[in-house]
């Protein structure tokens, strides 16, 4: 169970949405590889990032923050965020990101994500991020018609490293995770499911560690990092204690 603490990459600065509303926009930090550091020194091993300017413009618009964090630690560090063609994928794990995330180009371009995949063993995650059950792409501006199952089960087989499944509704709201629609997902798919939207409290590290939920991968947590909600060193704790 790998616990993901989130930066997200508005303007240059750390920030967390609420329920992915560009407008709704809290900044935490002002500088994101003194964050990545910070949650490095906290004991983390591993670094969710997403950009989320690239997201809506659909190519990477903060790449010097992101490129200052990698420089800042050693942990490995997912992206995702503005990635939607090959050259891309090349470029951002060339510079030393461990997984990319793909997400609108996983609804719209489904061979862009297996090809990488295959090319990239163990380096290619699918970002799914539901409002109402159905996809939202395009930084969640737009809604699709087809379900996180149906994505998910497409790539079935492709070498995808994991899916990370959000609920958009509780993101950024600490209202804690939908683990009732995470835990159904992944037990329809043999790909490894990261929890993502709503983490609020040590009560979701605890349900994360329920033997329901022995199949997912982690989760990722950001604002209640940011408002002080959940102790790292306590979660952390939970966590190896488990293992």
């Amino acid at each position: 169970m790998i616990l993901f603490p989130a930066v997200d990459l508005k303007n240059g600065q750390c920030v967390r949405l609420e329920q992915g509303d560009m407008a709704r926009a809290t900044v935490f930090n002002l500088d994101p590889a003194a964050q990545a550091a910070s949650f490095a020194a906290q004991g983390f091993e591993y670094l969710h990032v997403v950009d989320l300017d690239g997201a809506f413009a659909g190519k990477p618009m903060n790449a010097h923050a992101v490129e200052a964090m990698l420089k800042a630690v050693t942990m490995p560090v997912q992206l995702g965020g503005g990635i939607r063609d090959l050259k891309t994928i090349e470029a951002w794990l060339d510079k030393g990101i461990t997984r990319v995330i793909i997400g609108t180009a996983a609804v719209r371009d489904p061979e862009l994500v297996k090809g990488a995949a295959r090319k990239f063993p163990g380096r290619v995650a699918v970002g799914l991020d539901a409002r109402d059950g159905k996809v939202a792409v395009e930084g969640w501006a737009e809604t699709s018609h087809v379900t996180a199952l149906e994505i998910a089960q497409r790539f079935e087989d492709a070498g995808v490293a994991a899916i990370i499944f959000t609920d958009i509704a509780r993101d950024g709201l600490l209202k804690g995770l939908n683990l009732d629609a995470t835990i159904a997902l992944a037990d329809r798919i043999s790909i490894p499911v990261i929890a993502s939207g709503g983490f609020a409290s040590i009560d979701d590290v605890k349900a994360l560690l329920e033997p329901r939920a022995k199949k997912l991968a982690g989760a990722i947590v950001g604002r209640a990092l940011y408002d002080g909600r959940l102790d790292p060193a306590a979660a952390l704790k939970l966590i190896r204690s488990a293992a």
